[in-house]
């Protein structure tokens, strides 16, 4: 059967047959394109670019409402789930803007399997693994620059054309948004655009039955054509790389240099000097780490225990200003039902960020974090001047 579009393509394997539906996220288009393909095509599975969490937060638009705020700045995965939280605005309000659902055509995709008595194959890797794959491959600096990027994406989303959609049929949805990272951190299309392209292909040609249509981001059908003759190890992309060695020691290097220059300081120029070294580590971490939490609308006593809590975490590789600011945070304007009801809704701007209780925690954090990290690049300078 002959379907007139450039989106959809055959791949034989073995005997069976696979359809291959390239698809822009937040396209009407691909939504119509999807239904028709799978009503004529009536194959026997339906695999769609989503994992498991991915679908339930499609499915289930208030599984925010399960979220254990604490437990996640606990486990250090603030800056994770904020950032997941800016990619969903961005496609949201893209979304939003030309009236449709974000993933309307993976629902369709598994609507129109259901209508047809196909199975349904969730197809991608999971969302976590992905980040977290990506988190840990970044340094420091990348990781800012992502967030950075990130922020950006909060802007107002007028300039997108619904031409502009149909170029985004020819790259992921992640690649287009992080298309200025991924110039300079190579390693991040490595893990959000090639991985997956080699994951989706081998969960494709393994799904079970004889013709099988696969809805995917159109990004990824170039990948999917040219690994489908290669062997791939699923086991190998769902591991979790080991955290950087390097920056595991950088970690204790920097806090020991500072505490051995403030010793040196004491012993060689004195008290005065080594007071003057101490007084500058502890304003500049402390004012620019509560300067953080003021960017971030954190409550008052936030703002104190960032300020309090910077010049001693900055020399303690175990813990971060921003968890302290955090739980202090959680604890001073802990997040009602309604913040988590809200969630979905209030990620779609700027102003809803800051507003909403779980997202500004998450920015108190993110953003105290950064202050300390400023606060000692400024202090160690001026530390060393007053040698």
């Amino acid at each position: 059967m002959t379907h007139n579009s450039n989106m959809v393509h055959r791949l034989a394997n073995g005997d069976r047959e696979v359809v291959l539906v390239g698809t822009a996220h937040v396209s009407k288009d691909s939504v119509q394109l999807v239904k028709q393909v799978i009503q004529d095509e009536q194959p026997d599975t339906v695999c769609v670019e989503l994992c498991q969490s991915r679908y339930q937060a499609i499915r289930q638009p208030d599984h925010w409402q399960n979220m254990d705020i604490v437990r996640v700045i606990k486990e250090k995965k603030a800056m994770l789930l904020l950032s997941n939280l800016l990619l969903a605005s961005f496609q949201k309000r893209i979304a939003k803007k030309f009236d449709i659902r974000p993933g309307q055509e993976m629902i369709q995709a598994i609507d129109a399997a259901d209508a047809v008595g196909a199975g349904v194959e969730l197809a991608d890797r999971d969302i976590r693994v992905t980040l977290l794959r990506t988190w840990r491959a970044m340094s420091v600096w990348g990781k800012l620059k992502l967030l950075f990027q990130l922020l950006m994406s909060l802007g107002d989303v007028d300039e997108i054309k619904a031409e502009d959609i149909e170029k985004m049929k020819q790259e992921d949805i992640l690649e287009s948004l992080l298309a200025e990272v991924g110039k300079s951190l190579p390693r991040l299309k490595d893990i959000l655009i090639d991985e997956r392209d080699l994951y989706l292909t081998e969960k494709i040609r393994s799904a079970p039955g004889d013709k099988i249509v696969a809805v995917v981001g159109a990004g990824h059908v170039p990948g999917i054509k040219d690994h489908w003759e290669q062997p791939i190890d699923l086991k190998m992309l769902e591991a979790l790389p080991p955290s950087s060695n390097m920056g595991k020691v950088f970690k204790w290097i920097l806090p020991t240099a500072i505490l051995g220059l403030l010793v040196y300081g004491f012993f060689s120029g004195g008290v005065q000097t080594g007071s003057n070294m101490l007084g500058w580590w502890i304003l500049a971490n402390g004012l620019l780490a509560g300067i953080g939490a003021v960017i971030a609308l954190g409550h008052p006593l936030t703002i104190m225990s960032s300020v309090l809590a910077a010049p001693l975490t900055s020399l303690n590789p175990m813990i971060a200003a921003g968890w302290v600011s955090g739980l202090v945070e959680a604890v001073s304007r802990k997040p009602k039902v309604k913040d988590f009801e809200n969630l979905s809704e209030d990620i779609s701007s700027v102003k809803g960020f800051w507003k909403n209780k779980v997202t500004r925690i998450l920015l108190v954090v993110v953003f105290t974090n950064l202050g300390s990290m400023l606060g000692t690049a400024v202090a160690l300078p001026l530390m060393l001047k007053v040698l």
